[in-house]
């Protein structure tokens, strides 16, 4: 009998942490008691599943495994020795900056962890252990923290702990016992900081198809009630997470007075635990089902709702505002526009194939081969018809910028396309967007300023690397 080592490694037992618990509940309960009230004196087993019932009780029943094995890639399968000795020469960041992009949600605090987790992993099967020990160290701490009435470390550790059980569910491309529980246990700790935090947060079931997409819905800072606020929805990337697309303090969005729905599609993360699976028509459905979820929110303008994608949600925000004409603009970044997507899958790093082997429930390579070839935005860019912005890098390795640029030329909305000199997939970390527009910053400067009907000039940004910005027109 053989066992894949990495089903075995994910599957080990770690470093088990002491059991967390409350006092008991007063007559008249404070916040921080009801954002613990889940972590009860009985609840003993620091491997049990959370019931999150009292915390979110209009959630779906808690998830359980399909018995779907995780995908069979050639690739990665007859590669894993080479993919192992990369990561231990570059690190966890071999395929992408993960850890920097977590870096700026969870703030300083959080750089000593990031640096653990740095240095233990030296190959892929490191990943998981490596950030689920950080995970359990951050939950109790933040327990500890709420017993004492710490409000503001309470908070600020459930946060960093929701985000440390997501990435420790990233290298688990199948919906078994480990990945539902960390699954669980990033939303467990994501409830108890939504509890405690700066501005309001709740989460967010949006249905569809039968099912629900999840995500978070967060308020401006200092939201005053019977205000009306524009608001943009979040799509993140294939590898990223909700809980990670709000920082922890200093949103861009939120500190412009921008409401944030940050929603995993069809196929993101705890969609795909649940079972709604990606594809083209899912998120053509998806577009609508948000902005519906929305525009019911008395909070919200709904005339003022725009989105917002990074790297594969490029491609998802792209179809799902094709779908949906009432989003008043568009801004991607990172792209993910190549149609049928063969660098990215097929030489780029292997986990990036795998990972959406999973996320279209399609375990056979030879099948998803023939899926792939429906992802694209031919024949849907044309129905988006309001502004779009899109940030780019001159070196895209995962999409290359040739596919942006013929997006470019069919569209026919008023648009704008920024490259940076010499930047890689994931914009920024090199001295064009050091020196120029700050990617993030210029991102929300530009949606804030489309939400509020500011016109624009239709132009192609190569931002070069001294900072200066060249201007062309576009027809």
């Amino acid at each position: 009998m053989t066992i894949d080592r990495r089903t075995f490694v994910q599957t080990a037992t770690v470093l088990a942490v002491a059991a967390t618990g409350t006092q008991a509940a007063q007559a008249q309960p404070s916040a921080l008691s009801q954002a613990t009230a889940a972590a009860s004196a009985g609840a003993t087993d620091p491997n049990a599943l959370p019931d999150l019932s009292a915390l979110d009780p209009n959630a779906p029943p808690a998830p359980r495994p399909d018995g779907v094995a995780a995908p069979s890639m050639k690739r990665f399968d007859e590669q894993r020795w080479i993919l192992d000795n990369i990561i231990r020469a570059n690190g966890i960041d071999w395929d992408q900056p993960r850890l920097p992009g977590l870096a700026a949600a969870l703030g300083p605090e959080a750089t000593t962890d990031i640096a653990a987790i740095r240095t233990r992993v030296q190959k892929f099967a490191d990943i998981t252990p490596a950030f689920e020990s950080v995970a359990r160290r951050r939950e109790a701490r933040a327990v500890e923290a709420a017993k004492i009435e710490d409000k503001i470390g309470a908070r600020d550790n459930f946060f960093m702990a929701a985000n440390f059980w997501g990435g420790a569910q990233w290298p688990i491309d199948e919906n078994n016992a480990k990945n539902i529980f960390f699954n669980q246990k990033k939303r467990e700790c994501y409830l108890k900081y939504a509890k405690l935090a700066d501005h309001r947060v709740e989460p967010a079931w949006i249905a569809l198809a039968g099912k629900s997409l999840p995500g978070w819905f967060h308020l401006p800072y200092g939201y005053r009630t019977g205000q009306r606020v524009p608001c943009v929805v979040s799509i993140p990337g294939m590898d990223g997470y909700k809980e990670r697309s709000v920082a922890l303090t200093g949103d861009r969005f939120l500190s412009r007075g921008i409401a944030v729905l940050v929603v995993e599609g069809p196929g993101q993360y705890e969609s795909a635990v649940l079972g709604v699976r990606v594809s083209i028509p899912a998120w053509q459905a998806a577009g609508p089902a948000m902005f519906n979820w929305l525009a019911n929110r008395a909070e919200i303008d709904a005339s003022r709702i725009g989105i917002i994608g990074s790297s594969f949600g490029s491609l998802f925000s792209t179809i799902a505002a094709s779908a949906e004409p009432r989003y008043v603009a568009v801004a991607v970044a990172s792209t993910c526009l190549e149609p049928g997507c063969h660098t990215i899958f097929q030489e780029a790093s292997p986990t990036f194939k795998k990972r959406f082997m999973y996320m279209s429930g399609i375990p056979n390579e030879d099948a998803f081969d023939k899926f792939r070839q429906t992802l694209t935005w031919e024949g849907h860019i044309d129905r988006i018809k309001v502004p779009y912005l899109c940030l780019a890098g001159e070196a895209d390795e995962l999409s290359p910028l040739d596919h942006t640029e013929r997006m470019f030329r069919v569209m026919k909305t008023p648009r704008q396309l920024v490259i940076y000199a010499d930047s890689r997939h994931s914009v920024g970390g090199v001295p064009a967007a050091n020196l120029g527009p700050v990617p993030g910053s210029y991102t929300a400067e530009w949606m804030a300023a489309r939400l509020a009907g500011t016109p624009f000039a239709s132009e192609r940004w190569f931002v070069e690397s001294t900072g200066r910005v060249a201007k062309t027109p576009l027809a």
